[in-house]
């Protein structure tokens, strides 16, 4: 198989298989989630997010993400004091400790002894043979106020007392509307990215990074760098961008994006660098033996 070749099929989604198994882990989790009773009083947004959502997963990146949210009550934040008019105070049951006791509960009944929730975020459902692994996020609807718009998002109550927001509607907007503009090239190059990364850490090349870092690497990239004829011209096109846009320190002024566009990629509560994307290009470049 030529170089060609290989990189064209390393553009493809998961397998069928694969997908089926994907497709049944999330139908059992709702199920789960619809068979608890205390759930009844309770108005839920059950809904797939992250690789498996957008559909820029690959075969070793097949776990699924659920996100739980309770639209109950929003928490809210503003840019600025004022810009917002509090509405009156929420004084309901669900409470973060109370959504993610319940969360549990039902998962455990669903899923006897495959359950983790170790974790300080999500709830873990080990696979099997028909299920892929799944990690469950117990989350509340939240509403970023500015000035003259405003911006819908999650928000997620750590057990360790910390708290994440995230913008799940808006990558998945931002990623299908890129994916259009460059003629369904800019997922299937995601995929190439995962895909060239899991393989360079399986053979001890390079170390393992994010998948989700390996999407926002893709987003950045320009749109005339997928309008190249071949996979391997626009994947050489690719790394030389993230080399170059990537040397020195952060820039205080057009600053790469995470694929949401509403956090910047790089920032010290990131768990990845700048040095770690152009080394990510550098030793994508020297494994593909590019000249």
């Amino acid at each position: 198989m030529n170089l060609e070749d290989k990189l064209s099929g390393w553009t493809g989604p998961s397998s069928n298989t694969e997908q089926e198994k994907q497709e049944r882990t999330e139908r059992m989790i709702r199920q789960a989630i619809d068979s608890h009773e205390p759930f009844d009083n309770c108005s839920l947004k059950v809904y797939a997010k992250g690789s498996f959502a957008n559909n820029t997963n690959v075969r070793s990146d097949s776990d699924v993400d659920i996100a739980v949210e309770c639209i109950e009550v929003q928490y809210w934040d503003e840019s600025e004091k004022g810009v917002h008019t509090p509405g009156k105070l929420y004084e309901g049951i669900w409470t973060p400790e109370k959504l993610r006791t319940e969360l549990l509960s039902a998962m455990k009944a669903k899923f006897p002894g495959q359950i983790d929730s170790s974790g300080t975020t999500a709830i873990q459902i080990n696979s099997n043979s028909a299920r892929v692994d799944a990690d469950v996020v117990p989350c509340f609807s939240y509403r970023y106020y500015m000035k003259n718009r405003s911006i819908n998002g999650t928000k997620i109550f750590k057990t360790d007392g910390s708290h994440i927001v995230n913008y799940p509607a808006q990558q998945m907007k931002n990623g299908t509307e890129k994916n259009n503009r460059t003629g369904y090239a800019y997922k299937k190059g995601v995929r190439l990215l995962k895909r060239i990364e899991n393989s360079m850490v399986e053979n001890g090349t390079y170390h393992e990074l994010p998948s989700f870092f390996m999407e926002c690497l893709a987003y950045n990239c320009p749109e005339t760098v997928f309008a190249h004829s071949t996979w391997t011209e626009r994947l050489k096109a690719m790394l030389i961008h993230i080399w170059d846009r990537l040397q020195g320190d952060e820039p205080t002024t057009d600053r790469w994006l995470e694929v949401n566009e509403c956090f910047f990629l790089f920032h010290s509560n990131q768990k990845w660098t700048r040095e770690d994307g152009r080394e990510f290009a550098k030793a994508a470049w020297n494994y593909l033996e590019f000249k």
